[in-house]
């Protein structure tokens, strides 16, 4: 019941090698970059988690709203839902320290946000890596091939803004 996302990265990994992906040649790389995330993050505390935050998950009826898909649902660190709301939702950074100040209850410290950043570039390895296998592996008629392209283009701009502080 623990969802950790740097054991699904490396799964997808195993899967992504075994058949034979077009991103096979790319995985040393990624992997080697979502080492350095998982020591970048550290010890965490768990918490229960939904773990797939899309704004598909959210469902507003008028009057409340609903969080659906519950698929990944399990204890994990609350950086990886909070990271993976603020990618998948783009927010600016003002909208991110915001909702770690709101979860925290507190103004976050630069260590946070550090480890922070981390989980929202692993969240947005997985999702990326989550679309390769689906692209081998999937019969729902979705582009699959652009939506990995696209998830790769923001982990690694989200990467690159990662090193840079």
């Amino acid at each position: 019941m623990v969802f950790w996302v740097f054991h699904v990265i490396r799964d997808y990994a195993h899967t992504l090698r075994e058949k034979e992906s077009r991103h096979s040649s790319d995985l040393p790389r990624l992997l080697e970059i979502a080492k350095g995330l998982e020591a970048e993050v550290g010890a965490i505390s768990l918490v229960f988690g939904h773990n797939d935050l899309l704004s598909a998950n959210f469902i507003d009826d008028g009057e409340r709203i609903w969080l659906i898909d519950w698929d990944y649902a399990g204890f994990n660190s609350p950086l990886f839902d909070l990271g993976g709301l603020a990618s998948n939702n783009e927010f600016s950074e003002e909208e991110e320290s915001r909702l770690l100040e709101i979860y925290f209850e507190g103004k976050p410290t630069e260590e946070m946000f550090v480890r922070y950043r981390a989980m929202k570039c692993a969240s947005l390895l997985r999702e990326s890596m989550w679309s390769m296998v689906s692209e081998l592996t999937s019969n729902v008629d979705f582009d699959f091939k652009a939506y990995t392209e696209t998830n790769l283009r923001r982990f690694e701009e989200a990467w690159s803004r990662f090193k840079e502080s």
